[in-house]
């Protein structure tokens, strides 16, 4: 048959996740002749062959790829035949690195079954070895300093590699091949445990902090991307005791059960969830409780109707499970349930980013870990466990960072490469590279000025692994928040416009760029604060989006905040305020009447003195949830929302409970009259979820009437409650129109920066 040559140029995720072996593989199998190399853009391949031969191969490589890699785009070009190519090789990566802004660099991803295979297998030469990984699996994202993704650019420099490690890190045959984290107990990283003024311990590590455990104490192990504060989460001292010393005294901690079995006898696990629970991500999934749950693990999630839950993902928490279950003979052990679970919640101090180093673990935890399970492989990037739970079959994300970060969002159209930096809450950053939005990992409040160090350390990472310039920097509103003043000093030393962006907008603007919207959209903002364009208190607000304009056109009934910030904190304030603007004349519940503050807090109402309004909905479930008594003071943020949402069950809506006027100000004050004659908690949640939808549904509606735009888009922190959403999605549809939520962000801010980035590109673009 007639011979051809072609090249393919492959970009996407096709650099350390063993795509040249795969590439190889498959075209010894189809006895082609030519290359592959790793450029700046991705990979490159040159083969030659029959037709037959060409496009075989090209089936395979579509649709056999290795676990982690993805193609993003194919180019193929024909070329001129070369009569000597006989042989296909591998060839070193170009030096040229004009297009390296193309390159993807991996995330991690949780060590693969053909490695725990090894682990766990007496006569392997890694047996029992903490940092075992492959092309297939092991950190990637939180090692690397800076792309190409070679050796050299991570922190296994410091480990040069054994004679046998190399054989297996050169041969193209080997799963090892190239797989930049390899190493093995003769030359790789090694484990330690140290008391808490860093001495070792003797004997085995693991084995070391395992007894730790057993004793109702906890200990801080080094994992991927940060510390992780461990102890018995079946041990109610243990719980309570790092409760206490992490000043963490409600909010619900993660747990790490060894598989899902395991999870099963505690937990609901549907298919989608167990999915999403042994994906290479390895996020943690809300699960909804067993009746058990509260029995076995009473202080992990109070109040709450869901646990977070996670599989192991790095061979040292695997390590662990099989300590605690003396190290069995066999394999057959990791599928079968265990009643061990640990609690593996993020090491810091409330309010503190994640701690990654060794040296700042002892200084930091050691008033909190009883030891320290430590390595000597530097962790190059912070980056905390993502949280999700299933809404429908679709993840909704809380939180995004390890195993999902620096992987690119996919966008409609490419323009100026932009940075933003997102607002106050929940922090992220985002780069705006062509087609493509890289969004950095979750950063955490902008309360602490390690945590403020942590967003400038992690979005100048950004810049340079895309190799972006940013021509424009957007922020919030706010001037005052730490992430708004960063930008404004970047923007004069790049000299470079900056583009404030209202929250709201912003918030929009997320979802528009993740569906690939350019309107005109509806938009509904159903969130906590953000400062109004008019200098107001805004989060319950109703827009029109086309590009990168924003009109508002109605908002949610206004609300007091008296006390400004104090009363975000304690939602019986909301509670005070909302009963005395509809039944000043009326006696406060007793639960409210009794509150320490309460005349000064009339006072204020009274006077309006540091009592601004806000349209915020995150400040309506406060007030609600004030009012059924249910959480009078929050000890972390939304508290009093999850809890409200927790107590709902499904019930009909009330009748005439709100109103849409002209100028279409949804005014929720007749359904809140009513459920100030209720004193059940209960009934208080459930009528309120309940009407709110209808109620939304219904504003939604009269707009969409009013302008012919059928499409909604849906963001803002009160939007991860799963039981609205689940009531008000098929409400909108049932009226005709489209709604679009954040599927592979968080609709909270830690989504904030990708509509900031999406919406001063858009300025860009019309200048």
């Amino acid at each position: 048959m007639s011979q051809q040559r072609l090249r393919l140029t492959i970009r996407g995720r096709v650099q350390g996740v063993g795509f040249r072996p795969f590439v190889w593989r498959i075209a010894q199998a189809q006895g082609l002749a030519g290359f592959v190399l790793n450029t700046g853009e991705g990979v490159t391949i040159e083969v030659q062959g029959s037709g037959q031969q060409l496009a075989a191969f090209r089936q395979q490589l579509q649709h056999t790829l290795p676990p982690l890699a993805h193609i993003d785009s194919l180019q193929q070009s024909l070329l001129d035949l070369q009569p000597d190519s006989t042989l296909f090789e591998i060839r070193s990566s170009t030096g040229n690195t004009e297009n390296q802004s193309q390159a993807q660099l991996p995330a991690d991803s949780a060590t693969c079954l053909a490695c725990l295979d090894e682990l766990f297998n007496p006569d392997n030469r890694r047996y029992r070895y903490p940092f075992i990984n492959c092309t297939d699996c092991g950190p990637r994202y939180t090692v690397t300093h800076r792309l190409p993704y070679d050796r050299a650019n991570t922190s296994m420099l410091a480990f040069p590699l054994c004679p046998a490690c190399r054989q297996e890190y050169q041969d193209p045959a080997s799963r090892r091949f190239h797989a930049e984290p390899t190493a093995c107990p003769q030359c790789g990283p090694q484990l330690q445990l140290t008391d808490r003024f860093g001495l070792p311990l003797k004997g085995d590590p693991v084995h070391g902090a395992w007894q730790i455990l057993q004793m109702g104490r906890s200990i801080a192990m080094k994992g991927l991307g940060g510390f992780h504060l461990v102890c018995d989460a079946t041990q109610p001292d243990a719980v309570a005791r790092l409760r206490q010393l992490k000043h963490r005294p409600g909010k619900p901690l993660a747990v790490m059960a060894l598989n899902i079995e395991s999870v099963r006898a505690f937990c609901e696990v549907s298919p989608s969830e167990a999915a999403w629970l042994l994906r290479p991500e390895r996020p943690i999934v809300l699960l909804q409780k067993k009746a058990i749950a509260d029995q076995l693990m009473p202080d992990i999630a109070p109040g709450m109707a869901s646990i977070g839950v996670m599989l192991p993902y790095t061979p040292l928490q695997w390590l662990l499970f099989y300590q605690a279950l003396g190290r069995p003979n066999g394999q057959e052990w990791r599928r079968q349930a265990c009643e061990q679970i640990w609690v593996m919640t993020s090491a810091n101090l409330s309010g503190e980013p994640i701690v990654i180093t060794n040296q700042e673990a002892r200084e930091r935890l050691n008033k909190v870990a009883d030891v320290f399970l430590l390595h000597n492989r530097n962790i190059v990037t912070r980056c905390d466990d993502s949280v999700l739970a299933i809404q429908g079959r679709e993840p909704l994300l809380y939180r995004r960072a390890r195993g999902f970060v620096p992987e690119p969002l996919p966008l409609s159209a490419g323009g100026p490469d932009v940075l933003a930096l997102g607002a106050y809450l929940k922090t992220t950053a985002t780069v705006l590279r062509g087609e493509q939005a890289f969004v950095s990992q979750y950063i955490g409040d902008l309360d602490h000025p390690l945590s403020c160090e942590a967003l400038e350390q992690a979005a100048q990472h950004l810049l340079e692994l895309t190799a972006v310039t940013p021509q424009a920097i957007a922020c919030d509103l706010q001037p005052d928040a730490f992430s708004s003043q960063l930008a404004q000093q970047w923007a004069q030393q790049l000299d470079v416009p900056l583009l404030p962006v209202q929250h709201h907008h912003a918030h929009l603007a997320a979802v528009m760029a993740e569906h690939g919207l350019n309107g005109p959209v509806l938009g509904m903002a159903l969130d906590g604060y953000g400062l109004g364009k008019n200098g107001d208190a805004w989060g319950g607000e109703l827009m029109m989006l086309e590009g990168a304009s924003c009109e508002r056109m109605g908002h949610i009934s206004s609300l007091p905040l008296p006390g400004g910030d104090k009363a975000a904190r304690e939602p019986w304030r909301m509670a005070v305020g909302l009963w005395q603007r509809l039944n000043p004349a009326l006696p406060l519940p007793a639960h409210l009447a009794g509150r320490p503050g309460l005349p000064m807090l009339l006072r204020q109402l009274e006077t309006g003195l540091n009592c601004p309004e806000t349209t915020s909905m995150g400040r309506w479930f406060d007030a609600i949830a004030g009012l059924a008594g249910i959480c009078p003071e929050q000890s972390f943020e939304s508290e009093a929302a999850q809890k409200l949402e927790t107590l709902a069950t499904g019930c009909a809506p009330l009748a005439g409970g709100w109103r849409v006027s002209p100028a279409n100000l949804l005014d929720l004050t007749p359904l809140a009259q009513q459920l100030m004659q209720l004193s059940d908690p209960l009934a208080i949640a459930s009528l309120w979820h309940a009407t709110l939808a209808h109620a939304l549904a219904d504003w939604a509606s009269r707009a969409a009437n009013t302008t012919g735009i059928r499409q909604l888009v849906l963001a803002g922190g009160c939007c991860a409650n799963r039981k609205l959403l689940q009531q008000l999605l098929p409400l909108l549809r049932e009226a005709g129109l489209q709604p679009f939520t954040a599927q592979q962000l968080p609709p909270n801010d830690g989504g904030l920066s990708l509509g900031q980035a999406w919406v001063a590109r858009q300025r860009l673009l019309q200048q």
